[in-house]
């Protein structure tokens, strides 16, 4: 499970390199392969590896191609979805539209998310905390009843 947000650079090549404390896993678990695709929410890309994108594929693979949401999130997951491997520094290989997509450029953020990674633009990752923290100081956390039993 992957958690913590880490400030990592984009080099000049589109490349970025996963933190030391997550490439054992990746390596032993997973055989040092990821999907990167978008976020079809925000601004960012999503990286699974192999096995837990395996288990999204399968979900998409049962939507409709007729259905037009259905479709169109297919359309975007499936459609920028790229193949990985890590190379022995543990770098991988960002393809162009998936950078611009999520307007990466130097400064990003590698944001844990229990089975996969978030990538952001570090000013974007900056400004979604701000609105995600007062998305919680403005909910009434009882009355959601995924959350009311909720407790650290």
């Amino acid at each position: 499970m992957f958690s913590g947000a880490s400030a990592i650079n984009l080099d000049t090549k589109g490349r970025i390199a996963i933190p030391k404390r997550y490439r054992e896993l990746l390596s032993a678990c997973h055989n040092n392969q990821l999907v990167v695709t978008v976020d079809i929410q925000s601004a960012c890309l999503l990286l699974y590896p192999i096995q837990e994108w395996q288990q999204i594929a399968a979900k998409l693979a049962t939507l409709s191609d007729t259905q037009p949401t259905e479709r169109a999130m297919k359309r975007l997951l499936l459609g920028y979805a790229h193949e990985c491997e890590l190379d022995g520094n543990g770098r991988m290989l960002l393809p162009t539209p998936l950078r611009q997509y999520a307007n990466l450029d130097k400064r990003v953020m590698l944001v844990g998310q229990l089975n996969k990674f978030e990538l952001w633009d570090e000013a974007a990752w900056q400004q979604q905390i701000e609105q995600s923290r007062t998305a919680i100081l403005n909910e009434d956390l009882a009355a959601n009843e995924r959350l009311a039993d909720f407790s650290l």
